[in-house]
């Protein structure tokens, strides 16, 4: 299996490392907001930028733009004062993500330190590959989601323009990334679970 450990260097230690650097960070800014006053943990984030819905600037010029230019406006709503149901949409717009993250993280730990332990072309190396695939495809659609609606929820609390109809659908964006890397993980571990099969099938011959 050595040549399989030098194969999947230096990924497996990266990904070793990050992953405790994150889970450090988590529990460290968790004791900071116990001890420390003014550091808020877990508030996620409370401000809505309606970017669907700019205008010009009118007769208020903070940027003063060439002739033949327009300055844009973005208006971004935040919680001054966020009360308790607020407080929930902030987190749920940034928590699914960090989950998705770290879960993320922690499957592809486990795969590779399986894919050293055993070797790459096995079964369990294709089982923990699908399984990491599915949860990135799966995760990032229910990420994508959550946060869009929780963030349309929380701009219904922060202003009753007509910005905030169907704010859901506006914040929505296609992770189109993860859910190709996904789709290609999926991929990779048919092609390895067939080299597994293959593998087994030359050792009973042998």
């Amino acid at each position: 299996m050595s040549e399989d450990r030098k194969m999947l260097e230096p990924l497996t230690s990266v990904v070793s490392v990050t992953l405790r650097i994150l889970l450090g960070a988590l529990v460290a800014g968790f004791l900071l907001s116990l001890f420390v006053d003014g550091v808020h943990w877990g508030r996620g984030d409370l401000c809505v930028t309606v970017d669907w819905a700019s205008t010009s600037g009118g007769d208020f010029h903070p940027f003063e733009p060439l002739p033949g230019a327009e300055v844009g406006y973005t208006p971004r709503f935040c919680a001054e004062e966020p009360t308790t149901w607020q407080q929930v949409l902030g987190v749920l717009r940034t928590a699914p993500l960090t989950v998705m993250l770290i879960g993320g993280l922690y499957l592809l730990d486990r795969l590779l330190r399986l894919a050293v332990r055993e070797g790459v072309h096995t079964r369990g190396t294709a089982a923990r590959l699908r399984v990491l695939g599915w949860w990135l495809l799966l995760g990032s659609l229910v990420v994508e989601t959550a946060a869009s609606v929780a963030g349309g929820l929380l701009l219904n609390t922060l202003t009753d323009d007509e910005v905030a109809d169907a704010a859901w659908a506006q914040l929505w964006s296609a992770p189109y990334l993860a859910v190709l890397t996904g789709l290609g993980l999926l991929t990779f571990a048919r092609i390895v679970g067939a080299s597994a099969l293959l593998r087994d099938e030359l050792d009973a011959v042998v």
